[in-house]
């Protein structure tokens, strides 16, 4: 999520199943390349990252099928809602992604789309590993026995 310390951040968008179906390694952040239309409708919170991903090519970041509703007051103007969209890291980070994906085979899956304090939007990427059916099982587990654990202690 965006830093819980800022007062002025607004979070947009979160991808809740990201934590679920895939082991979130690390996670920076990157800011993305918008036009004034996309800026507009992400002040409404109309946005879904659930079904994106980040990708490097061509040595360049892009967020691939990262959905932004269109404005209705930009007219002809507007934006498309599914369009690609670069991404804004630097070239050092990149070079770190560029080998967590080709050698170790992670994936960059959006977390978090806010706005920081100085009102610019900004994507939380993370770099992860895809859980299988039988990690999912086990965090699903862990998760449901510390609420089991809650309850007993809230109890006795």
């Amino acid at each position: 999520m965006a830093p819980k310390s800022d007062p002025n951040s607004k979070l947009i968008a979160e991808n809740r199943r990201a934590r679920f179906d895939y082991a979130i390694e690390s996670d920076l952040e990157a800011g993305i390349m918008l036009t004034g239309s996309e800026v507009k409708s992400l002040r409404t919170g109309q946005s879904n990252i659930a079904e994106s991903y980040a990708t490097v090519e061509g040595g360049e970041l892009w967020l691939i099928n990262g959905y932004i509703a269109a404005y209705k007051q930009a007219g002809i103007f507007g934006h498309e809602e599914r369009r690609r969209r670069k991404l804004l890291v630097s070239r050092k980070e990149l070079a770190r992604l560029w080998q967590a994906i080709g050698r170790e085979g992670m994936t960059l899956v959006p977390l978090t789309l806010y706005f920081n304090d100085k009102g610019r939007v900004k994507l939380k990427l993370g770099v992860a590993k895809g859980k299988k059916l039988a990690d999912k099982r086990d965090t699903e587990a862990k998760r449901d026995w510390g609420r089991q654990k809650q309850r007993l202690l809230k109890q006795g």
